[in-house]
């Protein structure tokens, strides 16, 4: 609780919020003026503007993150008898993804120094589901809180299996990764065969809902351009014949994943600002980072580490309660647990990313949960996401830390 002489602020300021301009209002009240309020021009538009952030070549808008991983792994040919792996710490949307497709997706412990999937765990969870005769077909390492995974060595890894690899990169647009002295953006797919984003109010940029999936093999952008839309084709080399100029025919089973055009005149008007949105986000951490690298901080809270070699996108601003000498993951949790409400009473809005994927009941019951997770339940036990969105100001940031020094007495 707040000590006499502190001074609580009037209006909750929660984790991330989206920023909306009247320029914004403006482009979808001017997409409403149009001729197309669906699979119109602008989706196009959006996309080619999702490859120039990026660096890739192709790009699928969708109608959600999870709907792009859901399509990424029918194009990765995910289905019954398959396997693939995907992080524990993460939203279950990564690994639900390979479910929808009928595949059976098997969890890998994270380093909890970063939160991102722990190379030497994935490459002993591989080998071991080789050695069952059911080596991964597809690898979903997730970006966590704006850092790159390391998509290197995921790939060496998957190469050894014939595994296709996904970038869930709904965390990481605008994130930067340096591999043998070069330099990568995320979503790229330099070192993956598709990547995933989402347009989600708290990420780098909204399109209310919505999502992409990126890719530089056309042969994959084409069946996700299919699968997005009913698998129907209207390419004459695909027809078994064709009636006239109007005729189409469904190829394979699809699904009404579409974006509409709506959504995507926002997503348009937001890219313009996103070198904005993701030079504030950086001002933003560098701020806590300089108030957390004092003494006062060393024995109480660590921010969340970000790999070398990776500049993050700042998605989320983590940090960790430091574990007292012979302190359970309990105790720590509970610690987590008071911290969370007393900020609560001050009106932050703290949240925790994430409840650990094996923890979910769902996957409990259906045989999914299998394995050891050290890494992943003591990152969960001891992790906050602070406030960490563009339109904070620096004396919100300053508020949170105060805040933090009140109740971490």
């Amino acid at each position: 609780m707040a000590t006499e002489g502190f001074q609580k602020r009037a209006q909750l300021l929660p984790y991330g919020r989206q920023w909306i301009t009247d320029e914004d209002v403006a482009a979808v009240v001017e997409q409403l003026r149009g001729d197309w309020l669906t699979q119109g021009p602008t989706i196009a538009r959006f996309e080619a503007a999702l490859c120039e952030l990026t660096g890739a070549k192709y790009c699928v808008a969708v109608a959600s993150g999870t709907a792009a991983l859901h399509l990424a792994a029918l194009a990765a040919n995910m289905g019954a008898g398959d396997t693939g792996l995907t992080s524990d710490n993460t939203f279950v949307a990564s690994a639900n993804g390979m479910r929808y497709a009928g595949a059976r997706p098997m969890l890998v412990d994270v380093d909890p120094r970063t939160g991102l999937i722990d190379t030497r765990s994935l490459a002993a969870r591989a080998e071991l589901l080789a050695k069952k005769g059911t080596p991964p077909k597809l690898i979903v390492p997730v970006d966590f809180s704006g850092a790159v995974a390391d998509l290197a060595e995921v790939r060496r890894i998957a190469d050894r299996y014939g595994a296709k690899v996904v970038e869930d990169a709904a965390h990481s647009l605008g994130a930067t990764y340096t591999v043998d002295g070069q330099t990568y953006r995320a979503a790229s797919c330099a070192h993956t065969d598709m990547a995933i984003l989402s347009f989600h109010p708290v990420k780098h940029l909204t399109t209310g809902e919505g999502g992409a999936i990126t890719t530089n093999d056309k042969a994959l952008y084409d069946k996700l351009c299919e699968l997005r839309t009913h698998g129907i084709t209207r390419e004459a080399s695909k027809l078994t014949h064709n009636d006239g100029p109007w005729y189409y025919e469904q190829v394979e089973l699809g699904y009404h994943y579409r974006i509409t055009d709506l959504q995507c005149a926002l997503g348009l008007a937001q890219v313009k600002r996103f070198p904005q949105f993701l030079a504030r986000r950086r001002e933003i951490a560098a701020r806590y980072d300089a108030a957390f690298a004092t003494d006062e901080w060393k024995s109480k809270l660590r921010p969340l580490a970000v790999p070398a070699g990776v500049t993050s996108a700042y998605h989320l601003y983590v940090v960790n309660l430091v574990r007292r000498d012979g302190e359970s993951l309990e105790s720590v949790a509970a610690r987590r647990k008071a911290l969370f409400v007393a900020l609560r009473e001050l009106n932050i809005g703290p949240q925790v990313h994430y409840i650990p994927v094996h923890k979910q009941p769902d996957f409990q019951r259906n045989g999914l949960s299998e394995g050891s997770f050290e890494g992943s339940d003591e990152y969960y036990a001891g992790c906050i996401s602070l406030p960490m969105f563009p339109k904070m100001s620096d004396d919100d940031v300053d508020y949170v830390v105060s805040a933090l020094r009140e109740t971490l007495r």
